[in-house]
């Protein structure tokens, strides 16, 4: 369902027994069809409106854990259990290099394409491991898709987007 939210942000001043002084509240409310949902952030960041604070520092917090919870999770990065510390210092620098590759992957789709928003996993899936055959030649390659690949027409797109332009 696409029922419209209402969303509005409120603040206040709180200090709990155990703080040394008090703190700004700020408050995200949304009204919908499912329910209320408030959530609360407490800062001491004394500029910004509450939504500016909201939306553009604790948001883009959250988003920036998501994108390590990703970087752990769908790449292995976690995985350091070789003896040598250096071999496990170069498996985290190529696990950071595959998770560059897939964010400026999923960067350069278009936002309106259902793969825009994807977790690394699908891209791996939808895009990289992909059957195809490589056709070399002295002055280009050439990529040729099954006639069913959901997806040859945005890899096209994607090829020709790190295509650096001509002169």
């Amino acid at each position: 369902e696409n029922a419209p939210v209402l969303r509005r942000y409120a603040e206040t001043r709180y200090g709990a027994k155990s703080w040394s002084c008090q703190r700004r509240v700020i408050a995200r409310i949304e009204a919908s069809t499912q329910g209320l949902d408030i959530r609360f952030v407490v800062t001491s960041f004394a500029q910004g409106s509450a939504e500016w604070v909201y939306d553009s520092l604790y948001c883009a917090r959250g988003q920036a854990e998501n994108l390590v919870k990703l970087h752990k999770a769908q790449l292995a990065s976690d995985r350091t259990s070789c003896r040598s510390p250096l071999a496990n210092q170069v498996r985290l620098v190529l696990h950071t290099a595959a998770y560059w590759l897939l964010l400026t992957l999923r960067d350069r789709i278009p936002t309106t394409h259902e793969l825009a928003a994807a977790e690394f996993a699908t891209l791996r899936l939808r895009l990289l491991k992909v059957a195809g055959r490589v056709i070399e030649t002295a002055s280009r390659v050439r990529l040729a898709f099954a006639a069913a690949c959901p997806h040859a027409v945005l890899f096209r797109g994607l090829a020709r987007s790190f295509h650096p332009a001509g002169p």
